[in-house]
C-alpha cells in the first residue's frame, strides 16, 4: 500500500506541474495568435484542459516518479503547434511566442505569491495543504521560466537566440533541434554525471531561481 505521505507529496508537486505547462503552452498559442499565427486555435489547442496538453511520459510519469523519489520535479507537455511562415514577422515572431510560455509562468509565480500572503493574512497555515501547493507553485513556475530559458533546443531560449543571431548561423543553429531530446539529456542529465562543473541546472538555472523565489516570496510576506 502507497505511503500516503508520497501521496500527499506527489499531489502538492504535480498538480502545480500540470497547471504550469498547460499555462505555458496555451501562452505560446496566444502569442502566436495574436502575431498572425493561428495553427494552435485551428487544432484547439487553445485550451486549459490538461488532456489536449498531456504528454504522458512528461506530464505524468516522470513528474511522479521524481516527486515520489524525493527529486526535484520537472516534466514537459505536448508543444503548442507554431507555423513561424503564418506570423507577420517570423523572426521577431517567434521570439515573442517563445517568450510568452516563460512570462505567463512567472505570472503565475506572481498570483500564487499574492495568494500565499492573504492566505497568511487571513491566519490560516502556510504548510497547509492548499499553502505549500502555492509555494509549489512559485517553485515550479519560476523553475520552468528559467530552465525554459537555456539556449538548447529545443527550449524557448533557443528561439530568442536563433532570432537574435545572423540569419545563415541562425539556421545552421536551427538544424541542432532535429536532436533536441538526445541534445537535451547529454547536457542536462549526462554532462553533469560526467563533469559535475558543468550542471547547467545546478550552476545556471538554480540560483538565479532562487533569487527570483526568495523576491517572491517577500512579496508574499509584504501581503500577509
Amino acid at each position: 500500500m502507497m505511503d500516503s505521505n508520497l501521496v500527499y507529496r506527489a499531489a502538492v508537486a504535480i498538480v502545480p506541474l500540470v497547471i504550469a505547462i498547460v499555462f505555458h503552452e496555451v501562452a505560446h498559442g496566444w502569442a502566436a495568435r495574436a502575431l498572425g499565427d493561428p495553427t494552435a486555435y485551428e487544432q484547439r489547442r487553445l485550451s486549459f484542459n490538461p488532456l489536449r496538453h498531456v504528454d504522458p511520459m512528461g506530464t505524468i510519469v516522470v513528474p511522479l516518479g521524481l516527486a515520489l523519489a524525493g527529486a526535484p520535479v520537472f516534466g514537459w507537455a505536448k508543444p503548442v503547434p507554431v507555423d513561424s511562415r503564418r506570423l507577420r514577422e517570423p523572426r521577431t515572431g517567434m521570439m515573442l511566442v517563445a517568450l510568452a510560455g516563460p512570462g505567463m509562468n512567472l505570472l503565475l509565480a506572481l498570483a500564487a505569491s499574492v495568494l500565499l500572503g492573504v492566505l497568511v493574512g487571513a491566519g490560516l497555515a502556510p504548510d497547509g495543504f492548499v499553502g505549500s501547493m502555492l509555494v509549489e507553485f512559485i517553485l515550479v513556475d519560476v523553475f520552468i521560466a528559467l530552465f525554459n530559458l537555456l539556449p538548447i533546443p529545443p527550449f524557448d531560449g533557443s528561439h530568442v537566440l536563433e532570432g537574435l543571431l545572423p540569419r545563415p548561423l541562425a539556421r545552421r543553429y536551427a538544424d541542432l533541434r532535429q536532436a533536441g531530446f538526445a541534445l537535451v539529456i547529454l547536457l542536462v542529465v549526462v554532462l553533469p554525471m560526467v563533469a559535475p562543473r558543468a550542471n547547467l541546472v545546478g550552476r545556471v538555472v538554480l540560483p538565479p531561481a532562487r533569487w527570483l523565489a526568495g523576491l517572491f516570496f517577500g512579496l508574499a510576506h509584504a501581503v500577509g
